[in-house]
């Protein structure tokens, strides 16, 4: 098919569980996703967020590379508008330094929580999170010891300085995004998941693949497979997420009416909230396969990250291993498997 599938878990905290729960499940998938053949799993950052207790990437990461084997992990992502890019480089140094050739490192735009999150997370530096874009060619040139004579920083060094770097990532759910990205130098992941409007889609995978110099083009999007459509279809729904508009032009993501109010109230400033339905995928593995082989051959997607919204850690167990690339790619099964 020549493409890649991953996972990316929230570690989210259902009914009646704990973040001890959430956490070890989150251990289990990607166990599991190591046998099923998946490429890569990722854990994502949360601040504050009753309903997911993965708000420490670099931690969680550390953990999963202990308690799996080949499967590379990383983070979808890092929100480095809270932190030194130094620092950064630093945490995924030590990463890949104790297991080279299986670290990513992805870096999101987005807060990963409310207001108040963001500012405990920022309090007490000099840090006011704007110059996103300085921030990532900063990080990409301590990462590549590329940092020019005369900047500041010259001469430092991210240490350790491990056998092989990590994958570098940037998330984004925009042409803007796509653009960055590909002036970086990084591959760039759109989270479909969080926009589904084709349109942007295709503006995106335009812009990253005109512009870009090296890196590759991947999606990540909202799935689930059961045996019958009907099922899939029916355990679907009609689910929903929530945008903020701020009246500064800022916009968020968030998952219910409450915490967009949240926001909202946080942020101090006029807002809107617009509902809108999770764009998942649904459907049996070989409706699901046609899907990604269509944005594979139209767009030249070159790998898909896979996430669910389902509720139900039994079906989502059942949607991963039914999508696995063991399972819809049998017939060329070491292509697949690292």
């Amino acid at each position: 098919m020549g493409y890649k599938i991953s996972l990316l878990d929230q570690s989210p905290i259902f009914e009646n569980e704990s973040a001890f729960d959430s956490l070890r499940h989150t251990v289990q998938l990607a166990q599991n996703a190591e046998k099923w053949g998946y490429y890569r799993f990722w854990v994502s950052e949360h601040h504050n967020a009753e309903q997911l207790a993965g708000s420490s990437p670099e931690v969680l990461i550390a953990y999963l590379l202990a308690k799996t084997n080949k499967i590379r992990i990383g983070s979808g992502g890092v929100m480095l508008q809270h932190y030194s890019p130094y620092k950064v480089a630093e945490n995924f140094n030590v990463l890949s330094s104790l297991e080279p050739g299986r670290v990513d490192l992805g870096i999101g735009k987005a807060p990963g929580g409310l207001p108040l999150s963001t500012k405990a997370l920022q309090y007490g530096t000099v840090n006011d999170g704007h110059d996103f874009e300085g921030r990532l060619t900063l990080l990409g040139q301590i990462l590549e010891n590329t940092i020019p004579e005369g900047h500041p920083l010259s001469g430092v060094k991210a240490s350790p300085n491990p056998p092989e770097r990590p994958d570098y990532y940037l998330l984004g759910a925009s042409a803007k995004s796509a653009e960055l990205a590909a002036k970086n130098g990084w591959n760039f992941v759109f989270a479909h998941f969080i926009n589904s409007d084709i349109s942007i889609w295709e503006e995106a995978a335009q812009a990253y693949q005109k512009q870009k110099k090296k890196g590759k083009l991947v999606m990540a999007l909202s799935v689930f497979a059961a045996s019958s459509q009907k099922e899939a279809e029916e355990r679907v729904g009609n689910q929903l997420v929530h945008k903020v508009f701020l009246k500064s032009g800022r916009s968020v993501t968030v998952q219910s009416f409450e915490q967009a109010e949240k926001f909202g109230r946080e942020s101090g400033e006029a807002f809107q909230i617009k509902e809108q339905k999770i764009s998942t995928v649904a459907g049996t593995p070989d409706y699901i396969q046609e899907v990604l082989t269509h944005y594979h051959q139209a767009y030249g997607v070159e790998e898909f990250i896979l996430h669910t919204p389902i509720e139900d850690r039994r079906a989502r167990f059942k949607s991963f291993q039914l999508l696995s690339p063991i399972e819809l790619f049998s017939e060329k099964r070491e292509e697949y498997v690292s």
